[in-house]
């Protein structure tokens, strides 16, 4: 080497680069997601499933963009193109039919053979000299005809071999030319594109797909030891099975046991909550454990595990799903609490921690801990009492208190499940904040309790509503409206009578795709509270045994029945999204519609908030939201009470009294 030979040029290495800096394409506001594709989208099976995303990319080439969706097991991805809506939008949508988590993601290119494409057809339109540009697109041919080839697509290729040729051979203007803007050689590059610098949106989405029951099911809840006809005899599963047809005729479709474990004698509670129980006092099904065993055994009074299995095959075969509660907590009694005692919080005393919310003391009942050095053995052993009843035929649970335990722990549970049984339903029972509801149903749980029963004047449910079923809440949680509970008796009831009982059932029932009543207290219209200002129930069932007289002459059972037959008849009612709030001049009336996304089914409920009182105002229909023409009249057919009408496009005085029926329920269609 010369001694003034230049030195070679090193180029050192960049800290930061890219793995593929030619990756132009920008995908933005990928949809559906939940916090950013953390969590997975919740969707029923059937549902069609509508991604939008923004893709885009510096200058002026031709951004292809194509969604990719996997269903569960499945190796390859299902492609479909997206398309453009204007503005750099983008829309796709595909079914999914069967449970399980889905995957999804958006893919998104410079497409330099569509953007020759383009540029070669206003050439050629504005007679430009093309030789140049023949000449790249043979070359763009060549490329795919390999890539064909590679694939394993002998015939393409020749084809596109061919192409190639011809376009070497074509005239540079003229009609020749326009040869090169051939569909099929536009199909077959559209094949074998060029997708090396494509950009593919991370993280990859998922969408928790859910079994039917997840978007519609209407709830009832009964303690079993209330079912024997002899008051002085406890109930067993076998008075449960004799009780069926009652709740099959009143169009339940889920049947809510409490825990029918073992009940603890260790500060056992008595009636009403007292603090000293007698002899003879049942105690309180949620004091898990005894030495008759713990969460994996049957209260001896109840029946046996082969009484149990016959309830529920009895059951499914009449449509109706059993819901077992679970209750992640022990009496003092609880054998785990001998056996892994650093499952359960240790005082300085060396006592156990109780369950309290200070002043309120629970004696009878210890929580886990979740810090417990041994916290996989207690994940573990805790995942195993649902897989127990899984295997016994339940598929449905409701968990009491989820929010007073580990959301990482519910998040590695139910994914783990749900993995193994796509069709099991988990409802949480979380009455607490909201960002700790919404966070529940992030980690998996399919349906949760809701602020509903304290949702009682006029604006705050028409928000609450909208809230509920519309994204980013929509896509993730599933809420179930309760009137009551065994420990809510909400003092609209206390205070309302007969007639706000039905208002709050028809309110719960055309809002909420889910609902559920705990009975026969709401239908026999139980409103006594233990003392005034409380929500709870005087001598609740909770504490002893009650015998229902179920044909009493305070049942508002024809009403729930009526109703349920609706509910069932009525696409519009099975849905949460759709939902529209309408204008009508009275604060103690709401009015709300719902229906299917094809329009096919609309129904309106006007539902009267004040229990009493007549009550009159001009409704104001959205037609325009409803899918109607807003110059024509509309048909109105009652569903609860029965008859029709035709309404003019303009307002209409509605006029409800309770004392006739707090509600009305319509379907609404065009009048011909």
């Amino acid at each position: 080497m010369r001694a003034n030979a230049a030195a070679p040029v090193v180029i050192p290495p960049r800290d930061g680069l890219p793995d593929d800096g030619r990756r132009r394409a920008i995908i933005e506001a990928v949809s559906p997601a939940v916090d950013g594709g953390r969590f997975p989208v919740k969707r029923v099976i059937g549902d069609t499933v509508v991604v939008g995303a923004d893709a885009f990319a510096d200058g002026h080439d031709v951004v292809s963009v194509r969604l990719r969706h996997r269903p569960p097991g499945a190796g390859d991805w299902i492609e479909i193109p997206m398309d453009e809506l204007g503005n750099d939008q983008w829309r796709a949508e595909f079914r999914v039919e069967s449970l399980g988590r889905h995957a999804f993601t958006v893919a998104a290119w410079t497409d330099a053979w569509a953007t020759w494409r383009r540029d070669l057809r206003k050439r050629i339109d504005a007679r430009q000299d093309v030789a140049v540009d023949l000449r790249i697109g043979a070359a763009m041919i060549d490329g795919a005809s390999a890539r064909a080839r590679a694939l394993g697509a002998a015939d393409d290729g020749r084809s596109l071999a061919s192409w190639a040729t011809e376009l070497r051979a074509m005239r540079p203007a003229g009609d020749t030319a326009g040869r090169a803007l051939d569909d099929g050689l536009d199909a077959l590059m559209r094949a074998y594109v060029d997708r090396a610098h494509e950009t593919v949106h991370e993280p990859i989405l998922e969408i928790s797909v859910e079994p039917a029951m997840a978007r519609f099911s209407t709830w009832y809840e009964l303690f079993p030891r209330s079912t024997s006809p002899d008051p002085k005899v406890h109930g067993t599963f076998r008075d449960v099975i004799a009780r069926l047809p009652y709740i099959i005729d009143l169009g339940f479709d889920v049947l809510y046991l409490p825990p029918i474990h073992p009940i603890g004698l260790t500060f056992r509670k008595g009636p009403n909550n007292a603090t000293e129980a007698r002899p003879e006092d049942l105690g309180v099904p949620w004091a898990i454990g005894s030495p008759d065993g713990g969460h994996q055994s049957i209260h001896p009074a109840l029946g046996t595990l082969d009484d149990f299995r016959a309830l529920v095959s009895t059951a499914e075969a009449r449509g109706v799903a059993i819901a077992l509660d679970i209750a992640f907590q022990a009496s003092p009694d609880h054998p785990w609490v001998r056996e892994h005692p650093t499952w359960f919080r240790q005082r300085p005393d060396g006592t156990v921690q109780y369950a309290e919310n200070p002043p309120k003391k629970y004696q009878d009942i210890y929580p886990f801990d979740f810090e417990s050095d041994d916290w996989p053995g207690l994940w573990a052993a805790l995942e195993d009492v649902f897989r127990y009843w899984i295997a016994q035929g339940v598929h449905v649970f409701r968990v009491d208190n989820p929010h007073t335990k580990a959301f990482p722990f519910w998040e590695w549970a139910i994914a783990r499940i749900k993995a193994d049984h796509p069709e099991v339903v988990f409802l949480a029972e979380a009455f607490t904040r909201p960002r700790v509801m919404y966070r529940l149903a992030k980690v998996g749980f399919t349906q949760s309790y809701t602020y509903f029963t304290w949702r009682t004047r006029k604006a705050e449910l028409a928000a609450y509503l909208t809230e509920l079923s519309r994204p980013p809440v929509s896509d993730f949680f599933g809420p179930n409206f309760w009137p009551n509970t065994p420990d809510i008796l909400h003092g609209t009831l206390q205070e309302g009578g007969r007639s706000m009982f039905e208002a709050r059932y028809v309110l719960a029932a055309t809002s909420s795709s889910n609902i559920g009543i705990y009975g026969p207290a709401y239908e026999l219209g139980e409103n006594t509270p233990r003392e005034p200002g409380s929500e709870e129930y005087l001598n609740s069932e909770k504490y002893e045994q009650r015998t229902w007289d179920l044909d009493g002459p305070t049942t508002i059972a024809p009403l729930i029945r009526r109703m349920n037959r609706v509910r069932r008849e009525h696409a519009a009612l099975q849905v949460n999204a759709g939902l529209v709030i309408h204008d009508i001049e009275d604060d103690q009336l709401i009015a709300y519609s719902k229906q299917t996304p094809d329009g096919s089914d609309r129904v309106l409920a006007i539902v009267s908030l004040a229990p009493n009182e007549i009550r009159r105002g001009t409704l104001r229909l959205d037609l325009g939201a409803l899918g109607l023409d807003p110059g024509r009249p509309v048909f109105v057919e009652d569903l609860l009470a029965g008859g029709t009408e035709t309404w003019p496009a303009g307002g209409i005085e509605i006029e409800i009294d309770p004392a006739i029926l707090p509600a009305r329920v319509l379907q609404l269609r065009a009048a011909t």
